[in-house]
């Protein structure tokens, strides 16, 4: 079972390293660590099993934040009724965006960076993405405000981009106008 410890620190250089294409069929040790990505996900949602466990909730984690370097992430997204959208993703790629940019109001966190970030991230509010699903059947998704900055952040770890990286450093609003906060 995954635990908080398992994944990487920002300082670990791996992580600024672009992850590699998988091949199909997945290997049994990728299928594992694809559902226990999971599965910490969504535990990581319920509040009184993370304050037992004292770990911090995610929505998003890739393979390379566990030192894999091989392209694949995974999202757990709790609805208000309690129930999860979820996605295994594979070798993605972005095949179109809205105009509209948007950046997360109370600021993007990481379960990688262990720190309070301040600034915006802009994001695309609408994308289509094309990847495989763990049986390496091709996907296209279209996906929207929160699913769509976490497939960008994800997206941007298997490129060894966090997001920190996409924070103006000498004016962290920069262009805060032009964008709608979610």
């Amino acid at each position: 079972m995954l635990n908080q410890c398992d994944i990487l620190d920002e300082k670990e250089k791996i992580l600024r390293e672009k992850s590699v294409p998988v091949t199909f069929p997945l290997s049994s040790e990728d299928l594992s660590t694809i559902n226990e990505m999971i599965m910490y996900l969504r535990l990581s949602q319920d509040e009184e099993y993370a304050e037992k466990n004292n770990i911090r909730a995610g929505m998003g984690l890739s393979a390379i934040q566990l030192g894999i370097k091989k392209r694949y992430f995974v999202i757990s997204y709790k609805n208000e009724d309690g129930t999860f959208e979820e996605y295994k993703v594979i070798n993605p790629k972005i095949v179109s965006n809205s105009e509209e940019l948007i950046y997360v109001e109370e600021g993007e966190g990481c379960l990688s960076v262990n720190r309070y970030v301040e600034g915006i991230v802009p994001r695309y509010a609408r994308i289509t993405v094309e990847y495989y699903d763990e049986h390496g059947e091709k996907q296209t998704v279209r996906v929207r405000e929160e699913i769509a900055v976490a497939f960008q952040h994800e997206i941007d770890h298997l490129n060894g981009i966090l997001f920190v990286d996409k924070i103006d450093k000498k004016n962290p609003f920069k262009n805060k106008e032009s964008m709608r906060a979610i």
